[in-house]
């Protein structure tokens, strides 16, 4: 018996996954001969906030059996969806609603999806098909030039590699004030190394002025850390990178500022006058006071962190007006702006960011920090719409990399299915063509930690800090990181890199997972590898734009396809022994014309090395 209804299925809706306005849905359900509606079905769709629309269906086909009844949907409001199916039948009333992800039931469920995005809605091309690379500034690469009005009261420290502060003072207070002395040049200096590895976009963790080494307590918006060069130096690192085919994002933390910092001046560091040292000050309105000047609204109630009102006037023009900090950056040579905590910022805010920033060039990318589904995510009582067209390109695809890490470690294949093939349905296509693909990040712990090594979940800092991984840890972790990033470069999106991962660097939660490159002790084995993915992943075009189905798995092998121009499929082997697959052919008889590309396929029996990654041409039938 066929399904009732699969939302996957282009048998049973026309397009899959989220449609652009305007653009012509068709919706299919199949119910069995036996079942014989009272009334013709209907398809019932709604958007939050707004009633529900009943669209009937007409019986359209008949099948061996089941009839199959139809209707079309036209979109006119870029939105998230709601919709399920009902019909009665014999003056009972039933519910199709979504079961597994994707299929529809009648014993109860879920409302299905529907993404619909605006008709004008484009995200830049300079990414698609890329490799990235996330640098924290201060950790990278030290070039030892000289720089001017560095704050006297930082911890230079010149043991690189060695481990960041991280205890707290007297009163409790972790100061982050230790610095390795990582900066542009640094970084200027190891281009060759990147485009050799194959890099084209560096994203950067703040490098605007702060006081604090993760910089995420901004001080000046509009000059660079003294520590990691000048504005000038700046404008020179992205003209020189462009020479070697990369772009720069930069982080944009507009949530909050740092106490300690020109606008709010909470130790007098500056000759300004801050919101907190005078109600006078120009920067007063952009602060929330309950009990002046110390009782103040904080991020996540952090003191040196106060936040700020985004839609104040003032600010907005600060950071979004047409002299303001995003294009003055952009001005200098950045391809974008990666947004610290995304869903903090309201979304007026948001519309004007992007305004200001498409204003300056179309092709500059913004990118949010969300870390649940971004399409249907809920924040302060508000359902945001990051994805529709009017905000965000893109997003930090937490999502992907949870269900890689748990897949590679012995999760369920159907598991690490749902989960890709959701976020593929909910997010518009060219979102997902530009989706910031990772395995590590600055925010949480290194990914062959997590894959080789114990648990860091409830441990403390003292337990994280001189934590390594022992030589079978460390040699499981790194066979299991290599399954990760067969999956995490092949997946649709944008792999990004994080510094040190492809060098078999090692760390914890924060502050350990920010360790130093650690040039001279890489695992050149390791670079390798990541070398070929990056060229496996470039000498395919259809990895730029291409769509994705599942075809195969077993107990360690989980195949897709990457479909358009040209048809790839990718079989990825978690386990420690080869992989056999036989009667290749018949498993794949969605395709024709298979053909070897990388790894073993000969007699029709496809071979996939330990750890490693297979990948066959062939054309897809549909």
């Amino acid at each position: 018996m066929k399904a009732i209804y699969d939302a996957w299925n282009l048998n049973y809706k026309s397009i899959f996954g989220a449609v652009r306005q305007f653009e012509t849905c068709r919706f299919a359900i199949r119910l069995p001969k036996e079942t014989v509606p009272d009334f013709p079905p209907v398809l019932v769709l709604f958007r939050t906030g707004f009633k529900e629309r009943f669209l009937p269906m007409n019986k359209t086909a008949e099948e061996d059996d089941c009839n199959v009844y139809s209707t079309e949907y036209n979109a006119r409001y870029s939105d998230v969806h709601y919709y399920y199916f009902s019909y009665t039948c014999g003056g009972v009333r039933y519910y199709i609603k979504k079961i597994n992800s994707h299929e529809g039931s009648i014993q109860g469920g879920d409302l299905f999806q529907l993404t619909v995005y605006s008709l004008s809605y484009k995200t830049p091309e300079f990414l698609k098909g890329g490799v990235m690379y996330q640098i924290f500034p201060d950790r990278f690469c030290k070039s030892g030039r000289t720089h001017e009005n560095v704050p006297t009261d930082r911890v230079l420290r010149d043991d690189w590699g060695g481990t960041p502060y991280y205890k707290p003072d007297e009163n409790g207070h972790v100061w982050n004030n230790d610095y390795f002395g990582g900066d542009f040049a640094g970084i200027q200096s190891k281009l060759p190394y990147l485009q050799d590895l194959g890099v084209t976009c560096i994203y950067l963790n703040p490098i605007l002025e702060s006081h604090e080494n993760h910089r995420y307590n901004t001080a000046n918006y509009m000059k660079a850390d003294p520590l990691l060069g000048t504005n000038e130096e700046f404008a020179e690192l992205c003209a020189e990178a462009k020479k070697y085919g990369i772009s720069i994002i930069i982080d944009g933390v507009f949530s909050h500022t740092g106490a300690d910092s020109v606008y709010f001046n909470k130790f007098s560091r500056y000759d300004t006058l801050g919101a907190y040292n005078s109600k006078e000050s120009p920067y007063y309105d952009w602060y929330s006071f309950f009990d002046y000047p110390d009782g103040y609204e904080a991020w996540w109630g952090i003191d040196t962190l106060p936040n700020v009102w985004e839609n104040n006037p003032s600010y907005t023009e600060y950071i979004c007006g047409e002299e303001g900090v995003l294009n003055y950056w952009l001005s200098l040579g950045a391809a974008g702006w990666r947004l610290d905590v995304a869903d903090e910022l309201p979304d007026q805010f948001l519309d004007n960011l992007r305004k200001s920033v498409k204003g300056f060039d179309e092709e500059k990318i913004i990118i949010g920090e969300v870390w649940e589904d971004a399409s249907n995510k809920e924040s302060y009582g508000v359902k945001r719409r990051y994805l529709l067209g009017d905000q965000l390109d893109s997003v930090m695809n937490y999502p992907f990399r949870e269900a890689i890490l748990n897949y590679v470690k012995g999760g369920s294949p159907l598991d690490l299915e749902r989960s890709v093939m959701t976020i593929m349905e909910n997010y518009p296509k060219p979102t997902v063509d530009v989706l910031m693909n990772f395995v590590s990040t600055h925010d949480i712990e290194r990914a062959i930690n997590r894959l080789g090594g114990e648990s860091c979940d409830d441990k403390s800092k003292d337990w994280m800090a001189e934590r390594y991984l022992t030589d079978e840890e460390y040699s499981k972790g790194k066979n299991l990181l290599k399954a990760a990033m067969a999956l995490q470069f092949f997946l649709p999106g944008v792999p990004s890199i994080y510094y040190g991962d492809e060098a078999g660097l090692q760390g914890y939660k924060d502050p350990f997972n920010r360790r130093c490159y650690p040039w001279g002790n890489e695992d050149t084995e390791l670079i390798a590898y990541t070398k070929e993915l990056c060229r496996v992943r470039k000498s395919l075009s259809v990895m730029k734009d291409g769509r994705i189905y599942f075809v195969y798995s077993d107990d360690n092998v989980a195949a897709f396809a990457r479909t358009g121009e040209t048809d790839a499929i990718i079989f990825v082997n978690r386990s420690g022994e080869t992989a056999v697959i036989d009667d290749a052919g018949r498993k794949l008889s969605r395709f024709d014309k298979l053909a070897p590309y990388v790894g073993g396929f000969s007699n029709d029996t496809i071979t996939v090395e330990p750890y490693g990654y297979t990948i066959i041409t062939g054309n897809f039938l549909g």
